[in-house]
């Protein structure tokens, strides 16, 4: 009897979550969480999992885990990709550096070029839409105005 009354288990003062009563506390908790939004209760169950840590202590092995995931995961083809072009200070290079500026303004005013075409074909094509219309609007003021006068006459 001595023994068992005794033991660090009997009274429920050792057990891993507390006494009963803060057991059942932390399940009704845990049940309303979920009743309630069910990341709730998720978060309460990752939580009594973790053994209860602070929630400083939380943070920053979120803060870890996220680290060594970026870390340890390659950048992607893009990625790279972008860096390398937002990398616009030197190659190390200056025949490259020159002969990349060269090739970057020709291709510059080539667009230039291209745009100031395209401006002047839109132009064109609007020019020709009015001279159509207004070649159609006159064929049918002649036209109302034969009719117009025929009618008038008789």
């Amino acid at each position: 009897m001595t023994s068992q009354s005794s033991s660090p288990w009997a009274n429920g003062r050792l057990g891993r979550s507390g006494p009963f009563p803060r057991r059942s506390l932390e399940i009704g908790a845990i049940v309303v969480g979920f009743i309630y939004w069910w990341p709730v209760g998720l978060a309460l169950v990752a939580w009594k999992f973790a053994g209860y840590p602070a929630f400083a202590e939380l943070r920053d092995q979120a803060r870890r885990a996220v680290s060594d995931f970026e870390s340890a995961r390659p950048a992607s083809r893009f990625a790279r990709a972008f860096e390398a072009a937002s990398r616009r200070d030197s190659s190390g290079n200056a025949a490259f550096d020159a002969y990349r500026r060269a090739e970057l303004d020709r291709l510059e005013a080539q667009r230039r070029a291209l745009a100031e075409e395209s401006r002047a074909f839109a132009e064109f094509v609007e020019e020709l839409k009015r001279a159509k219309d207004r070649e159609q609007f006159d064929a049918f003021m002649a036209k109302r105005r034969h009719e117009g006068g025929e009618t008038r006459s008789v």
